[in-house]
């Protein structure tokens, strides 16, 4: 073979490679490698959304210590939005199985069978409703979104003999769209009452957190049960909203939790970082939100090594 043939066999051949590379490299997609501060969330950045308006990835790789809620589907369940842009007033979804059908049997868990959290993607838009369910599987909810732009919504529940779960979709709403950055803060202020937060979140580390209420000053002693708890305590990592249901410890009625001023919770971040953190309390019948902003700090007196405090404590 002259030189001329040669080096035309040599090209041909390097195009087939290069051609072959490239047809391997669209079909497997980008490898990523795991950065600084991410955590252990087990997903995969720019993941598809599997259809369901999840801008994180409905397939997002799943892990025993994956946050809640950065998936629309886990352990073979998938949460699947009616319309991702509810413009009726209305807010409607499925929890399909691993069979593929809608899933009907609910455990109880704080007298509800599914608490639904809808935050704003900025978080300055918060709500925690109780949808109910029809016979087919289908849960609704009345739910306004107040202003344009990107919610996340989670549906907290536990399938009947299964484990509890939180999954998470996109929704979305016409309008324009200008997020809101929030300052640090430990003391809220909500019609009239004061809540003030103690305590440090350790990213990785269960840490204990006191909330105070007052109201014009003075204790409040007498805060009403809701849900089951003097308090529900909603985390949820700024940025890609991942997700923490904390309940405190002791309930109502067992003789030694008292009704106020303080909640107590103990609480596990799975990251460093910021996080916006919401207490829902109710007093004289009326449930209301306070709203913080925190961020992880070094390793405190306050915070509790894991496997030192009650189930009562944990996010589910």
């Amino acid at each position: 073979m002259n030189t001329a043939a040669k080096l035309s066999a040599y090209g041909a051949a390097l195009a087939l490679l290069i051609t072959g590379a490239y047809v391997v490299g669209t079909a497997v997609g980008p490898l990523t490698t795991a950065t600084a501060g991410s955590g252990d969330l087990g997903e995969t950045p720019g993941a598809g959304s599997a259809g369901h308006g999840d801008t994180h990835s409905g397939t997002v790789a799943e892990a025993a210590d994956q946050p809640g809620g950065l998936a629309s589907s886990r352990g073979g369940y998938t949460l699947t939005p009616t319309d991702p842009t509810p413009t009726t007033g209305t807010f409607s979804f499925t929890i399909t199985g691993p069979d593929g059908a809608p899933v009907t049997a609910f455990d109880i868990e704080h007298d509800k069978r599914m608490h639904l959290i809808v935050v704003r993607r900025d978080t300055t838009f918060f709500q925690h409703v109780h949808p109910e369910m029809a016979a087919d599987g289908t849960w609704s909810v009345p739910l306004t979104l107040p202003a344009g732009g990107s919610y996340r919504a989670f549906a907290d529940f536990a399938p009947t003999g299964g484990d509890g779960l939180t999954l998470g979709t996109d929704l979305s709403t016409p309008g324009t769209y200008e997020p809101a950055a929030h300052e640090p803060s430990r003391i809220a202020t909500v019609d009239g009452y004061q809540v003030e937060l103690a305590g440090d979140v350790v990213a990785g580390q269960a840490s204990a957190l006191t909330l105070t209420v007052r109201k014009d000053g003075q204790p409040v002693t007498d805060l009403q049960p809701y849900l089951a708890a003097y308090g529900h305590l909603v985390a949820l990592r700024e940025g890609d909203l991942a997700y923490l249901h904390v309940h405190p410890e002791g309930s109502p009625g067992d003789g030694r939790t008292v009704a106020g001023p303080e909640i107590e919770f103990v609480a596990e971040v799975p990251s460093a970082g910021s996080y916006r953190l919401f207490l829902d309390f109710q007093h004289n019948g009326v449930v209301r939100t306070a709203e913080f902003t925190v961020s992880t700090g070094p390793e405190a007196a306050g915070a509790v090594p894991p496997g030192e405090h009650g189930d009562d404590g944990h996010g589910h």
